[in-house]
């Protein structure tokens, strides 16, 4: 089994129906045992895992909390919201940093809510996301909440046009999304049942009406003005407590009924586009080497083909470097081809290209046939024109050979023809022709005519 179909086969396991995890799956055991393959498969190469290793050590933090059964709650927010605060009145206590400057937040902290500590329930405070000068901030921010199951995102106020792109992105990542009103002792009744009226128009479609609601973390304190007996007042402070409790049933309600869900989809889903990604990578890379090959092979053979003398034997060497070239680009992309597998890829190739290679090879035979009327005489005027066509029809084989490669030995639902036909428009005839003119010329020159290793 090569790399293609076991990273396949561990993303399908990420994905029903496009972009999910089981349903069923509520304890995420078929999930961990696929983060389990991810992280031990061999097949992925050692440099492709080091340029990687950040992604690949999430992806063991999220095994660990669905080994552990942990539902981490990212609180989100701009810059003094009260984020802080808001997760403190949640614990119960003092387990982040407040303070009246901004950016106090300046890494993300953990703390587990004790009342849900049977559903893992995690709490990470977050750094502010318009901190001036804070953008590596900001991305930390973003990295917490796309690698946490669900969001909780802080207002103060109606939404300013970072808070609402910011909204708009963390709803890309598919967590579950909560948006509060921190502070809202500030306001009047009837003030505050509209800033949560203008939340909910900007949340439409991203978050549930009923998952917007007003929260107080740290509610002002309430001035108290006592009598004594000889009438004398005497003013006072009386601290009031958080007004969390709907948001802090909400969590609860969620970590009970979904948590262990969320957690196993957040993994599958962050693992299943890693899963492409690495994929992606290691195609890349083969691409690279794929990419030396074909063109040490298109220098290979126009200098062969411009050069050789004998009729004929020139196009028999061009057809029999293609089928090498193919064979090596089998090589690179770990699906080996034999010789006659080679020939028969460049058969089909060259068929579909038909009415291009007729001409390409209309001027070879004619070249050829110079060659032999002349003695050999006119390779000085036709090397570097056969010589160019050759290199250009190796391009052409080669990146169609590359496209069935990739596909894993398949041209894929529209077949050979259709594929061949968009390599071709892919490809800049014009300057592929001109690179391989002034390449030849210059070997020429300078008398190296040797084809590359």
């Amino acid at each position: 089994m090569d790399w293609r179909e076991r990273l396949r086969g561990i993303a399908s396991r990420f994905r029903r129906g496009g972009d999910a995890v089981p349903a069923s799956d509520e304890r995420g055991g078929a999930v961990a045992a696929s983060l389990r393959d991810l992280l031990a498969d061999p097949s992925i190469p050692a440099d492709v895992r080091e340029a990687m290793a950040t992604d690949f050590q999430r992806v063991e933090r999220m095994l660990d909390r669905l080994e552990n059964e942990e539902l981490h709650v990212a609180v989100f927010g701009r810059v003094s919201a009260g984020k802080s605060a808001l997760g403190n009145a949640l614990l119960g206590r003092d387990a982040f940093a407040v303070g009246v400057l901004h950016g106090t937040t300046t890494d993300a902290d953990a703390a587990r809510l004790d009342e849900a500590a049977a559903a893992g329930l995690t709490l990470i405070d977050t750094p502010g996301i318009n901190e001036l000068g804070g953008e590596a901030r900001e991305k930390l921010a973003f990295e917490v909440a796309e690698v946490c199951d669900l969001v909780v995102f802080v207002a103060d106020g109606d939404l300013t046009r970072e808070e609402r792109d910011a909204l708009r992105a963390l709803s890309t990542t598919k967590r579950p999304l909560l948006l509060v009103l921190n502070k809202s002792d500030r306001y009047g009744e009837d003030e505050r049942e509209g800033l949560l009226s203008r939340l909910r128009e900007h949340a439409a479609g991203l978050i549930a009406p009923e998952d917007v609601m007003a929260v107080a973390a740290r509610p002002a304190p309430r001035d108290v003005v006592e009598v004594d007996a000889e009438g004398h007042e005497r003013r006072s402070s009386m601290p009031r407590p958080p007004d969390v409790a709907a948001l802090k049933d909400r969590l609860l309600a969620i970590a009970k009924r979904e948590g262990k869900a969320l957690s196993a989809i957040n993994a599958g889903l962050f693992a299943g586009r890693l899963t492409d990604q690495v994929s992606e990578r290691i195609a890349a890379a083969r691409r690279d080497v794929a990419s030396r090959v074909i063109r040490q092979y298109c220098i290979a053979k126009a200098m062969a083909v411009a050069l050789n003398p004998v009729p004929v034997a020139d196009l028999l060497l061009a057809g029999g470097l293609d089928a090498a070239m193919v064979v090596q680009l089998g090589r690179v992309y770990g699906l080996p081809l034999t010789r006659s597998e080679s020939g028969r890829l460049v058969a089909v190739i060259t068929t579909q290209l038909a009415a291009l290679m007729g001409a390409v090879w209309g001027v070879q035979l004619v070249a050829s046939a110079l060659k032999g009327l002349s003695g050999g005489l006119s390779v000085v005027v036709t090397a570097a024109a056969q010589g160019a066509l050759g290199w250009y029809a190796t391009v052409l084989i080669g990146r169609a050979a590359e496209h069935y490669l990739i596909s894993g030995k398949s041209w894929g639902e529209h077949g050979a023809k259709r594929a061949v036909a968009g390599v071709v428009a892919a490809l800049d005839r014009d300057s592929i022709l001109r690179e391989a003119r002034e390449e030849i010329l210059r070997r020429l020159k300078t008398g190296d005519r040797r084809s590359p290793p």
